[in-house]
Order: C-alpha cells, then sequence, then structure tokens
C-alpha cells in the first residue's frame, strides 16, 4: 500500500482522549505507526500540545519518532496572514490558519484535523485553496482523520 503524506493538527492528537473522535483518531495513529500514513505536524502544534492534559503530552511524545516536525517559518507566516486578510476565519483563531499554511508551504498534500469550524469546513476549504492559488502555492486537501484512514 502507498504511504500517504499528511499534516496532523493539534486536534487530531486530543482525538484520542474525545468520546466522539477516538476510534478515527486511534485508527489514525495505528495506520501512522504502520507506515501506511507518513504523519507531519508543526512546531505550532508542539507548543500547544504544551498546554494539552498530560495524557495528550504523552501521547505525542510516543508518536515523535513517527513524524516529521515542521518550522513555523517566514512563508508560512506570510500566507497565514493573506488567509487572515481574505478574512477566512477572524484574527482571534489566526493559529488555526498557519496550521493551513504550514502544510501548504510544506507542500503537504492533505491536513487532517477535527476543527469542523475554522478548518474542515466546506466554505474555509475553497476559501483556503483560492488564497493558496493565488499565493502561488499548491490546493490542499482538507478533511477529518475518518476520512483519512484505510478501512479493511
Amino acid at each position: 500500500m502507498k504511504t500517504i503524506k499528511v499534516y496532523a493538527d493539534t486536534s487530531v492528537f486530543g482525538g484520542v482522549f474525545d468520546k466522539e473522535f477516538i476510534s478515527p483518531s486511534r485508527s489514525f495513529f495505528e495506520q501512522v505507526r504502520s507506515g501506511l500514513i507518513a504523519l507531519f505536524t508543526s512546531a505550532l502544534v508542539q507548543e500547544e500540545i504544551s498546554y494539552a492534559p498530560a495524557k495528550v503530552r504523552d501521547l505525542f511524545s510516543e508518536l515523535i519518532e513517527y513524524m516529521e516536525i515542521l518550522d513555523v517559518d517566514e512563508p508560512a507566516l506570510k500566507l497565514r496572514d493573506a488567509y487572515l486578510k481574505a478574512k477566512i476565519i477572524p484574527v482571534k483563531f489566526s493559529n488555526d490558519a498557519l496550521h493551513v499554511a504550514i502544510a501548504s508551504v510544506s507542500h503537504c498534500p492533505i491536513i487532517v484535523s477535527w476543527n469542523f469550524k475554522h478548518i474542515v469546513h466546506f466554505e474555509k476549504i475553497t476559501s483556503y485553496n483560492a488564497v493558496n492559488i493565488l499565493e502561488g502555492y499548491s490546493q490542499i486537501s482538507i478533511y477529518s482523520p475518518s476520512e483519512v484512514i484505510k478501512y479493511d
């Protein structure tokens, strides 16, 4: 089976401990461990995880050997600002736009999130991709983990 490259935001790690998202979140990370999914995340996720409950921090630490942590660099900040200028989401939630920007500038074709308000939403996805095209980046596929995992 082909390995897919996926950026996971902070919500995916917390999803392992959320009753609503536990099953697909666990399956997602099992597929990361088995090599079906090449996991990418970022220094932003690492920072946000530092404020999470201990069990989420422990999970992140357990998975660190299976992931590549991307930097928050100037191109990502510039793309985040373009999303904010386009009013895709309020400035108050700029880190949500930064997750999409980091994945986009790093040429990660897929981002997964449980954030249905600011990331995994049909209007937001269209808008993120419109800005990506205007800024010279590829479109990005945005899904929940349950849409990315392979089912038997």
